[in-house]
């Protein structure tokens, strides 16, 4: 058997650079058997994932989970659509936001709570323009620069 690790956190990168993060949300997600334990070996992808409400339910658009490798004629499909776990209360005001201010729902995190449950942090989030992305890089370069300098001083 393959080697488990307990702190397993999936990151989309790609999210927190084209977008502007504003308002984040914890969600359960309904998974299979073997997604699970593809998930647990840290076998899956956020990059290309997105969500989206449909009949007052939220969706994982995309998201890739690996097929398990003992997982014989009973495996998953690895892009399927997975459905996000939410209160009403929080469903309402994220459905509402999204239509009145033209806002896009983003996976950020996959990782397990304490319990040991699969849970997806989403955010509420604004797409970047050209310059904006140019921005950060150069934000991201000058601090890098600073945290070099002051580990020389030291």
């Amino acid at each position: 058997m393959p080697k488990i690790d307990k702190n397993i956190v999936i990151k989309n990168k790609r999210a927190t650079f084209d977008y502007e993060l504003l308002e984040k949300f914890t969600a359960g997600i309904v998974l299979v058997g073997t997604e699970i334990k593809s998930i647990r070996l840290g076998k899956a992808s956020l990059s290309e994932s997105y969500c989206a409400i449909h009949n007052g339910e939220m969706w994982l658009i995309n998201m890739n989970i690996s097929e398990y490798f003992y997982g014989s004629y009973n495996n998953h499909e690895t892009r399927r659509d997975r459905k996000l776990l939410l209160n009403k209360k929080e469903l309402k005001k994220i459905e509402r936001k999204t239509k009145e201010t033209g806002l896009t729902i983003v996976p950020t995190r996959l990782f397990f709570n304490e319990r040991g449950f699969a849970k997806v942090r989403i955010a509420l989030a604004r797409g970047k323009k050209q310059y904006d992305k140019r921005q950060t890089l150069r934000e991201k370069d000058d601090k890098r620069q600073l945290d070099r300098v002051k580990k020389r001083d030291f």
